[in-house]
């Protein structure tokens, strides 16, 4: 059983992520976890040395990435992240990740939409 907020919600997410078509887990560069669908990653899960109680969540956001630019756990994207509508949130110890949960589920939900070939996406229900 995960130990921190943090750790649950990346279970949470990516068990939520799994129900997806064709949907696999794996790692993705070197030092975090993701998401993918026919070997295309849709979620990032990680950072570079991160504690237990915190996590980056990494996610393409094709139709929302303008709107959500400005909520306080996201960072600024730059560079080819921004430029293809991928949203960088990052959790840090005294942010409630659990309290956003259905938002991160629906983020996940638009990333693999964006990311999976059509006759997959059209499988699923929106969030």
């Amino acid at each position: 059983m995960p130990e921190t907020p943090h750790q649950r919600a990346e279970a949470l997410l990516t068990a939520y992520g799994l129900t997806f078509p064709e949907a696999n887990t794996g790692p993705s560069w070197g030092f975090t976890r993701g998401l993918y669908v026919q070997k295309k990653g849709f979620a990032v899960f990680g950072d570079k040395a991160q504690p237990a109680d915190a996590l980056t969540i990494i996610v393409k956001l094709p139709i929302s990435a303008e709107m959500v630019a400005d909520l306080p756990f996201v960072r600024e994207a730059k560079g080819w992240y921004k430029q293809h509508n991928w949203v960088i949130a990052d959790f840090g110890p005294q942010d409630d990740i659990l309290a956003e949960l259905d938002t991160l589920k629906a983020w996940l939900w638009q990333s693999y939409v964006a990311i999976a070939p059509k006759k997959l996406s059209k499988l699923l229900e929106a969030p």
